[in-house]
Order: C-alpha cells, then structure tokens, then sequence
C-alpha cells in the first residue's frame, strides 16, 4: 500500500499546484477575500481531514477491496466477472453514487449542516475542493467502502476511482478561465470549472443544480443540469 499512497500524493499535489499556477495566470474571477486568508483554513481542514480518515479506517479503499478479493466478496467476485468489466462499471457505479450521495447531503437537513461547510467558502478556487467537514469525509467514506465491498470492487479500480474523483474535484473548483468553445466541448463528458460554479452560487435553484463531480452525464441525465448562472460566472454571489 506504500506504493498506492505515494502515488495518490504525487497526484494530489501535482494538480493541486497546477490548478493554483493557473488561477494565477488565467483566473475567471476578481477574488474579494484574499487568498492568505482563505487558504490557510481550507488547507488546514485538508490535513485535519486526513489525519481522520487515518485513524478511523485502517486500511484505503483500494486496500478494503483487495481483502474484499481475497475474501470472495461481492457482486463481481461472486461472478467471477472479467477484469476490464468489473473496473470499467466499478469506476461508473462509484461515481454516480458520489452524484447521489451529494443530492442527498443538500436534501437532509442534519446533512446539509455538515455539507454547507463546504458551501460557506466566500471565493472558489482549487482550495474550496478541499473544504469539507471532518464528519461529512468520514461518512463519505463509509459509503464507499459499503459501496464497494456490495459491488466487489477490483482495487485497481478503487485505487482509481479515488484518485480521478480527487483530481476533478480540483479541477472542476478551479478559478481558471477555460475558453467558452473549449468549456462546452468540455462539459459534454467531465464536469467543468464553468458548470460546477454555478452549484455554489447563493441562489437557490443554482445551489441545487450540477451535482456531479467527474461525469457531467448524471446532472443531463437526472435532470439537475444549470448551464449558466443567472447573474452571470463575473456578477454571481458565491
């Protein structure tokens, strides 16, 4: 497992320094509040949220699932299901259960006071991916080692899943100026910088809209797609 965390470091903060290198350069948005204010609160609940996860769960999630394996558990170790099918629909469930789980951290209201954490950044950047409750992480996890040890999950796949949901959510936080032609294109298949501001927006309608973390198909395909905030990415009130 050394191995796996070495390499879900390198890139967390491979992107994370790219991201904060192209807000620099090409930024979507004047920021009010500084960033020496902000970002040291959104990256010490990062650290805090991890040592938790570290102390609550022994193991990763990519670790839970090669047990998992060993053991036999699961829908597709009880099949004996190909490898390429079980991580190709591995990768596909665990994300649509992620745009799930988020609907329903806004709909409950016990939820929301952990979710809204989250949601009480007063800027968004690449940082704000990282702003989220120690509570709502933990449980967050506990979903997806559930989620995993029903599906029998190959580790491979959980390894990735882990590391693409960690590096979208980065991206599609950033305060980066994508080109509108390229954001279209763009969103037809990932979630966007563009597309996931507008769920931060104070309007209500807005916050409850572009769920998804990775795959924009979930928001199209359940009806929860925003296009564009109402006031527009430069006058929306975050």
């Amino acid at each position: 497992m050394g191995m796996e965390q070495g390499l879900r470091l390198a890139v967390f903060l491979g992107v994370l320094a790219l991201m904060m290198a192209a807000e620099f350069l090409w930024p979507r948005r004047d920021q009010s509040v500084s960033r020496q204010k902000r970002w040291p609160h959104n990256l010490t609940l990062v650290a805090l949220d991890i040592v938790l996860v570290r102390l609550v769960f022994p193991v990763s999630l990519a670790g839970f699932c090669l047990i998992a394996a060993q053991k036999g558990w699961g829908i597709f170790n009880a099949l004996d299901a190909p490898f390429w099918l079980a991580f190709f629909l591995s990768l596909l469930i665990l994300d649509a259960l992620i745009y799930g789980q988020h609907i329903v951290l806004h709909r409950i209201p016990i939820l929301w006071r952990l979710h809204r954490v989250h949601h009480t950044d007063t800027e968004f950047d690449v940082t704000t991916a990282l702003r989220f409750h120690p509570i709502e992480i933990l449980l967050s996890m506990l979903v997806k080692f559930t989620a995993a040890a029903i599906l029998g999950a190959p580790p491979e796949a959980a390894l990735a899943f882990e590391i693409i949901l960690n590096a979208a959510a980065m991206f599609n936080h950033g305060n980066v100026n994508i080109p509108t032609r390229l954001d279209e294109w763009l969103r037809r298949f990932i979630v966007t910088p563009d597309m996931h501001r507008v769920h931060h927006s104070t309007i209500r309608r807005e916050t409850d809209s572009n769920y998804g973390f990775s795959i924009s198909l979930w928001d199209r395909l359940f009806g929860s797609y925003h296009p564009q905030p109402q006031k527009g990415h430069g006058g929306m009130i975050i």
